[in-house]
């Protein structure tokens, strides 16, 4: 597959009557998003709310980042089998808006959902704070399950970006980069002299609003198969989960997987990046060894020399995360898993649920136990009433001054696993 991706940078967003990118501006009608929102009937009420990067302002409790992203002439959508009809993706040519995300804010779960802070130490530690968000604020009818709820914020996310992306679709990009991976024995052929290294793409999949979603589907009921890796890039793969803060791929970390990205810009000089194995983080350990045989079977059976293997979530996955890297290695191949860490406040507990001797070459995103000081903001976008019981948060964790101290497990995108850190191939 070949995929033009056009980028155009977005500077600003102005909440206006118009609806256009003009000279890096984009113009959004609150009125119009609030309208294709609250056709969901089981949302009671919506808020459009601007974020810049530097502001005095505390995002709280936020569930997804999605970025606006559209194809152009071309008959599919993207975020295939959720919003728009199932087809596959990842070929032609996408645009990207730049600089902007939509995210969606609401109280879901109230303790697995998370804070982003656009200035202070905070802001640091997620990727989040760099962009322009566009906060959905989002109440749900009287009564409405938190299942319900979920899934109403998670298309109302979906549907903006989606709405939104279309605006430029006739526009100019600024850049455009091209990603192809060809068919298998091509792709083989083409760099011969190169290692063949694929990416095993761990999905949270253990329900109970712990869901992500392939082509549509909870991904819990697949068993791993091959992606082409610019399928992730149209949205073939979206975030469903209310896991905590820290450890959740938001549907843009999907979107701008910084694994895939790495892979791509070492394919053909350092290595040959031949495809994606998605696998499933499953709660029952029958289903931990059917997935964990698949993805070493067809590591195998597609002939590499290496993998990086990702996580998402900590706990009981990080026994899928093991099994996977241990039947892998035990196949030849080398592998590379990148998790992050539960040490303790003092960084000195066992980091992770399970280990293996064949697991020697990890990257690590760090320590999620480790406690921040969140001074206050000037303007809170959303409500700060479940601070103390939110996930790395405690009795106490919201201070009179407004301050808050918490676990950085609390700010969304921390340490999670595909968090923009600096990653590479070495060690394979």
């Amino acid at each position: 597959m070949k995929l033009e991706l056009g980028t155009i940078e977005i500077k600003k967003v102005v909440l206006s009557q118009e609806e256009k990118i003009e000279t890096g501006i984009l113009f959004i009608d609150p009125i119009k998003i609030k309208e294709l929102v609250l056709s969901d009937d089981r949302l009671k009420s919506c808020e459009i709310e601007i974020a810049n990067p530097g502001e005095s302002i505390r995002i709280t409790p936020v569930k997804d980042v999605i970025e606006p992203r559209c194809k152009v002439g071309s008959s599919t959508g993207v975020f295939p089998g959720d919003i728009n009809k199932v087809d596959v993706v990842g070929s032609g040519r996408t645009h990207v808006l730049k600089g902007c995300g939509v995210m969606t804010v609401g109280k879901i779960v109230g303790f697995q959902e998370g804070i982003v802070d656009m200035q202070g130490p905070g802001a640091e530690l997620t990727p989040f704070s760099q962009l322009i968000e566009i906060c959905l604020v989002l109440k749900p009818q009287e009564g409405l399950s938190p299942h319900l709820y979920e899934e109403s914020a998670r298309f109302a996310g979906l549907k903006v970006a989606d709405y939104i992306g279309k605006f430029g679709k006739n526009i100019v990009p600024d850049t455009i980069d091209i990603f192809e991976t060809l068919p298998l024995l091509d792709q083989i052929q083409q760099y011969p002299e190169l290692p063949k290294v694929g990416y095993v793409y761990m999905l949270q999949t253990q329900g109970l609003l712990h869901d992500t979603y392939v082509y549509g589907t909870d991904a819990k009921h697949i068993v791993p198969t091959i992606l082409y890796p610019t399928e992730v890039m149209n949205g073939a793969i979206i975030s469903g989960n209310c896991v905590s803060a820290c450890d959740k791929n938001t549907t843009y970390h999907h979107l701008n997987n910084p694994v895939i990205a790495d892979l791509y810009k070492k394919h053909g000089k350092e290595l040959n990046f031949l495809g994606v194995i998605v696998t499933n983080e499953t709660v029952y350990l029958q289903d931990k060894h059917r997935s964990s045989d698949f993805v070493a079977k067809l590591s195998e059976y597609l002939g590499l020399d290496g993998v990086i293997i990702s996580q998402e979530g900590f706990g009981n996955p990080d026994t899928d995360l093991i099994m996977n890297c241990k039947k892998v290695e035990e196949k030849g191949i080398k592998t590379v898993i990148v998790t992050d860490e539960y040490a303790g406040r003092d960084g000195a507990s066992q980091s992770l649920a399970d280990a293996d001797k064949l697991a020697t070459a990890v990257v690590t995103g760090g320590n999620a136990n480790e406690t921040i000081r969140l001074p206050k903001m000037d303007r809170l976008i959303g409500q700060l009433d479940y601070i103390d019981v939110i996930a790395g948060g405690f009795d106490g964790s919201l201070k009179e001054d407004g301050s808050i101290e918490v676990e950085i497990q609390a700010i969304t995108g921390a340490t999670n696993e595909l968090g923009f850190n600096k990653m590479s191939a070495k060690g394979i």
